[in-house]
């Protein structure tokens, strides 16, 4: 049996787009996939990340199985149509199709509804014995215990920063109104085994880690017992927390200990009525200071997410966040446009109110506007937001964020050179450039 296992990205993520190799770790999704495939079919495995690569339209497969999320699923459903064509069998799975199972099954010979770590053995014996059924339900609270690691060899490592992705907890404790998380994979908490994580984390070459997942302080003494472990390991890590953080100085110096180097905190806006917007009351902005000046202390930088758009934001919003992002010297800022995902309370409000003008899902890349904004228009807001990476991105700015930050600093300074790449760039990928999808062949007799 031959597998094929893609990931298309939009154009601005794609292989040729603007998000360098610098921005740019290897992915758990496929790669875990990939190792879950049972040693009875007895079947080759390759992987296609767009992010990295083309997705060649001629490769030979029996089964292809596409993950999405909602910003690439319209280039999946096109990617899936061609190999139906072809005669191929396609599963479609990931954030999208879990969150609108029934558009996706109009594109797919099955979807896989949920985390399909749990589901994707069964849907290869099935297909192997002719009976696939159209949607697979994932348990969002299946244990993670006694997982094989994820099968590294069959990225290009050239492409990547790294390849030392790990995954240790999943779910987030949070009820933030914009995130996909919960309203895709529910709000349960999972805990990996930490003794698991560890020998994960020993086995792998060179000293750096990346923790992809969504929140690891979503469960205070895991975090406690697993950065702990892994202090005599000597590594440098990187992963994601909430600016609860700032608040637990004991856990500052466990990551400190433990070699943590840099941390993705979504401190989404400057603005404290816009936490309470989107339902982020972790997110104290008058403690933002103290946040920054801990972290810094224990050693650690701090890529930071502001999403503009807020109803209580005007077009001030992008001159103040330029500004607390310098006076703070957050060390990689990140901006983005609040964008309401189908299935969360976010796009249901903005769909009761009326207020959703993009109905393409290629324009939910968190860059284009694809709402009415309550203070300014959607294109005030498009270039409020391109004058915003400009700014932070320009020489002098970059110059005073990472002067003060000593340790790690040649990562900080390719990372925020190619951010600055990308604010360059980012004007160059209108509707017309996100929308097309001409590369992929269309057209001809089903020839199924």
């Amino acid at each position: 049996m031959k597998i094929a296992l893609l990931a298309p990205a939009g154009a601005m993520h794609r292989y040729n787009g603007s998000f360098g190799r610098a921005l740019h770790y290897a992915p758990l999704t496929l790669t875990t996939l990939a190792a879950l495939v049972p040693p009875a079919l007895n079947a080759e495995v390759q992987i296609y990340d767009e992010t990295a690569g083309t997705l060649p339209p001629d490769l030979e497969a029996d089964l292809v199985g596409i993950t999405a999320i909602t910003g690439t699923s319209s280039r999946a459903y096109k990617y899936a149509e061609h190999f139906r064509r072809r005669g191929i069998t396609v599963v479609l799975g990931g954030v999208h199709p879990t969150l609108l199972p029934e558009e996706a099954t109009r594109y797919a010979d099955a979807v896989a509804v949920g985390l399909a770590d749990t589901t994707w053995p069964a849907i290869l014996e099935d297909f192997r014995r002719g009976r696939l059924r159209q949607i697979y339900t994932a348990d969002t609270a299946a244990a993670l215990a006694g997982r094989p690691p994820p099968r590294r060899e069959l990225l290009n490592r050239r492409r990547y920063i790294t390849l030392n992705t790990v995954e240790a907890i999943r779910g987030c404790n949070l009820e933030c109104s914009f995130c996909v998380y919960p309203a895709a994979f529910g709000k349960a908490v999972v805990r990996r085994p930490v003794r698991e994580v560890l020998a994960e984390i020993e086995r792998l070459p060179g000293k750096e880690v990346l923790f992809p997942d969504v929140n690891l302080i979503a469960d205070r003494e895991y975090a406690r017992q697993l950065f702990t472990g892994l202090i005599p390991l000597r590594r440098w890590w990187f992963g994601l927390a909430t600016a609860a953080i700032g608040q637990d100085q004991e856990m500052i110096d466990i990551f400190r200990r433990s070699g943590c180097k840099g941390l993705l905190i979504g401190f989404e806006s400057v603005a404290q009525e816009s936490q309470k917007f989107v339902r982020k009351g972790v997110n104290r902005v008058g403690d933002y200071a103290i946040l920054m000046r801990r972290l810094h202390d224990a050693g650690i930088a701090v890529n930071g997410c502001f999403a503009f758009g807020g109803d209580a934001e005007d077009r001030s919003i992008f001159a103040r966040t330029v500004e607390a992002v310098d006076r703070l010297q957050i060390d990689l800022p990140r901006y983005s446009i609040l964008t309401p995902f189908p299935a969360t309370p976010f796009f249901a409000e903005m769909e009761a109110q009326g207020r959703i003008i993009e109905r393409d899902w290629a324009m939910y890349d968190v860059e284009h506007c694809v709402f009415r904004p309550r203070r300014m228009r959607p294109e005030e807001l498009e270039e409020g937001l391109e004058w915003a990476w400009r700014q932070t991105y320009s020489l002098p700015s970059l110059a005073r964020r990472l002067s003060h930050f000593k340790t790690f600093f040649p990562a900080s300074l390719l990372t925020n050179l190619a951010y600055r790449r990308y604010a360059d760039r980012l004007s160059r990928f209108t509707k017309q450039v996100m929308t097309d999808n001409s590369d992929i062949p269309a057209g001809g007799e089903d020839s199924r």
